[in-house]
């Protein structure tokens, strides 16, 4: 080994090559597509992520902004201002347009006035009036765009109706994996199945069951999305309506905000700083996370009963399992499931904790956050297709299912020793665990305990008659009340 060349102390140490910041473009870039993408989501995932695009991006939100901005002031516009009498039928369809019609060119044209004004919020204000200039109501009306406005009284509710969207392409989603989950209760609520409690053989289940405890989980974590109550403010620089008021100090501005926030779709927020405080937000992604950790749960679940043979995956042709193996079959779509719901999990839960924090009035970090929406989001629809694909690929293997509970004989000592204690056989439970416990017990040595058991003739018959395919209590039953 080299030894390590010291340096003394205080000696001035070159500077670093190579680290210096520039603002030159870089011209050499490669070009960005599916294959040069930093992010998966919009490169190997971009065919799965696409829906999102149109909710979560740049453009998107720039559309967003235009919706609220325009809603703003067609609500001032039927104020009966002196200031802004009513807009025409024509002017009000001419703002209509600028939404409806959105495009591509338009939101290049609003980030080119953003390189001048440094502020994109005030790039969309500028735009509407260059693209409603000719039109001599909304000329006049200039001055009223964005009026007594401050920058998150148009994000928040931009965010909201994004993240209202979004919601609704996870929820569909969701609902499928639902559906595909009941559906596998139903079919195989009669399959028997052993179950493992701490990797050990366990009182039996059946295969149905197992399902459906993950669709009443499932579905419990899709009502919470769902009763989220998204909420927007609309009331200025900190919440009080200063401006507002100093302009039109007669005017219910309160009233105002609340019914352009409502006839969004969204709930009013009374009380805010400059920011909308992202509580809502919080106790959506939180209620996404939980639905995610469900589906970890389910995940590694059934890449287990993979491991133990329960399931087979069907082949598609072509597929290769590993490079060097050719007998391999991997789970990877459950694995690929649960690695993008950790993924997502740790933006929603940094999204959840961080969003609600705001220094005094305001501080800004919220803003870069709320940008990467998409991205967690993105994670998750990776994850939810990546899981319904698992689920359509699973075979049962009722061969291997019957093996494992004929091998296991000894998870008949619970119902053995609970009969005894019902008839009062002393040492119950402890004659069981001397018979049975870490070494498990023939079919034949049970049936011999069984018949030497001081108990009614028609208990130890019943007894007799078990076996832990047989002993699966109300399984079936609960599978179909899924």
């Amino acid at each position: 080994m080299h030894a390590r060349r010291r340096i003394p102390v205080g000696t001035p140490r070159p500077a670093l090559r190579g680290l210096a910041l520039s603002t030159t473009p870089v011209t050499d870039a490669l070009p960005l597509t599916a294959l040069t993408a930093l992010s998966p989501l919009d490169g190997r995932y971009g065919r799965l992520t696409a829906p999102l695009r149109d909710v979560f991006s740049e453009f998107a939100f720039m559309r967003a902004r235009v919706k609220v901005e325009v809603e703003w002031l067609l609500a001032l516009s039927r104020l009966g201002l002196a200031e802004l009498p009513a807009l025409p039928a024509a002017a009000v369809e001419r703002l209509r347009r600028l939404v409806d019609g959105f495009s591509l060119a338009d939101c290049e044209q609003i980030k080119a006035i953003e390189r001048v004004t440094n502020h994109d919020v005030k790039a969309v204000e500028y735009w509407i009036r260059e693209r409603t200039a000719d039109e001599p109501a909304l000329a006049a009306a200039a001055e009223f765009i964005h009026f007594a406005c401050t920058s998150e009284d148009i994000n928040n509710v931009a965010h909201a109706l994004m993240l209202a969207e979004g919601r609704a392409l996870l929820l569909a989603r969701l609902h499928g994996i639902h559906e595909a989950l009941r559906a596998a209760a139903h079919e195989l609520a009669e399959v028997p199945m052993l179950s493992r409690t701490h990797g050990q053989a366990a009182s039996p289940t059946t295969v149905g069951k197992e399902f459906a405890n993950f669709a009443v989980r499932l579905a419990r974590a899709i009502a919470a999305i769902e009763a989220v109550t998204l909420t927007a403010k609309m009331n200025g620089a900190v919440g009080n309506y200063n401006a507002h008021l100093a302009a039109y100090p007669q005017v219910d501005w309160e009233g105002v905000a609340r019914g352009v926030v409502e006839s969004l779709g969204l709930a009013f927020n009374t009380h805010t700083i400059q920011i909308e405080p992202h509580d809502a937000m919080a106790q959506l992604f939180d209620a996404i996370a939980r639905a995610n950790t469900v589906l970890i749960d389910l995940d590694r679940d059934l890449w287990g009963y993979i491991a133990l043979g329960y399931f087979r995956q069907k082949l598609k042709a072509g597929e290769i399992g590993s490079s060097t193996m050719p007998h391999k079959v991997n789970p990877i779509d459950f694995e690929n499931s649960e690695g993008n719901l950790g993924l997502a999990n740790a933006l929603l839960r940094h999204l959840a904790e961080k969003l609600p924090i705001s220094r005094w009035q305001r501080d800004l970090t919220d803003s870069t956050v709320l940008r990467n929406l998409g991205v967690a989001f993105g994670h998750c629809l990776v994850a939810y297709d990546a899981c319904e694909r698992g689920l359509g690929k699973l075979e049962l293997n009722r061969e291997r299912l019957a093996a494992d509970l004929d091998d296991a004989w000894e998870v008949l000592a619970e119902p053995v020793q609970t009969v005894m204690r019902r008839y009062g056989v002393p040492g119950a439970y402890e004659k069981l665990k001397e018979l049975t416990r870490g070494k498990g017990i023939e079919r034949e040595a049970l049936r011999a305990f069984i018949a030497g058991l001081p108990i009614p003739a028609e208990a130890r018959e019943a007894l007799l008659a078990m076996t832990p395919a047989r002993y699966v209590g109300k399984a079936a039953e609960l599978a179909r009340r899924c």
